[in-house]
């Protein structure tokens, strides 16, 4: 057989795929992740958490809302059914997920919520194994294991269990760290019907209407949106390279190598927040966070190299 042939074989081209795949979470991840940054600059003009969100969401809908016409004139129309389940998704995936967290952070500290956070893969790991009956490789729990290492290292200095109501928070953020999961299993399974980026835009749009409909049930005035425009430009980065492109590129992983393994290279995310607190915030590193984050990117290493 021709070189040019063995080289387009598909037991050699799935290592690839992966790599690409993984790459993509991977990179998604960090652009989620630096959301953090952008919102702590926001927080320098007085804004709150709550006009932080709304402003992302409104800023971010236009996108969604051509991606979703665009993907919707050349992709069959939806069933009422996945419809239902496109609605259910945008509420828990990218609304519940996120008002749980913030509730959760009322009780507990920041590293306490990180860790209970990343808990999300191997929930997701798990219920695929054991709901989907999908093989989970040995490889993957190792990597797993690894970057759990590596984030305990990472978040440990700033970890405090202590408190009246930390059961709370950390209740509360387990669930949201478990509707969260459940969006990326569920949408695993729908992603292949829908398509991966009109899937991730209808969603996104739901989570938007959620959003808004908070912000008038809080009865704060509409007139507050009017914000001076470092703050409207930190939305609009907020938005463009916070939200759009990380969700969407996510889905597409999603859709390459399966939830369990786009979760797993999310990992990698909040690690990088590291780096760029360091270089926008002027906040210090450690060397026990170098040593944990070195853990995380072997994991993930570990998980990239293996075999089809």
């Amino acid at each position: 057989m021709p070189a040019s042939q063995k080289s387009l074989s598909p037991s050699a081209e799935v290592p690839v795929a992966q790599r690409v795949g993984l790459a993509t979470a991977a990179v998604g991840a960090v652009l989620f992740s630096a959301k953090a940054i952008v919102a702590k600059l926001m927080y320098r003009y007085s804004v709150d958490a709550v006009m932080v969100i709304t402003l992302r969401m409104l800023f971010a809908v236009p996108l969604f809302m051509a991606i979703g016409w665009w993907q919707a004139r050349k992709l069959p129309s939806l069933s009422w059914a996945d419809r239902a389940r496109v609605v259910f998704l945008g509420f828990i995936g990218y609304y519940l997920s996120s008002f749980l967290d913030f509730l959760g952070l009322q009780y507990i500290t920041a590293g306490l919520e990180r860790l209970i956070l990343f808990l999300t893969p191997s929930f997701v790991l798990l219920v695929t194994a054991l709901v989907f009956r999908r093989h989970i490789h040995a490889r993957q729990w190792i990597s797993l294991l690894l970057a759990y290492a590596g984030i305990v290292l990472v978040f440990a200095h700033d970890l405090d269990v202590s408190g009246d109501q930390v059961w709370l928070g950390g209740a509360l953020v387990l669930a949201s760290a478990m509707s969260y999961g459940v969006y990326l299993i569920l949408s695993g399974e729908l992603v292949k019907r829908v398509g991966s980026l009109r899937l991730v835009a209808y969603a996104m749009c739901v989570s938007t209407l959620c959003c808004v409909i908070q912000y008038i049930a809080l009865g704060r005035p509409l007139a507050e949106l009017a914000q001076p425009a470092p703050v409207l430009w930190l939305s609009v980065i907020n938005a463009v390279f916070c939200t759009v492109l990380p969700v969407s590129l996510t889905m597409i992983a999603v859709a390459r190598i399966g939830a369990p393994m786009a979760s797993q290279a999310g990992m990698v995310g909040p690690v990088s927040t590291l780096a760029l607190a360091f270089w926008l915030l002027g906040e210090p590193v450690t060397g026990v966070q170098l040593a944990g984050s070195g853990l995380v990117l072997g994991g993930m290493y570990l998980l990239s190299s293996r075999k089809a």
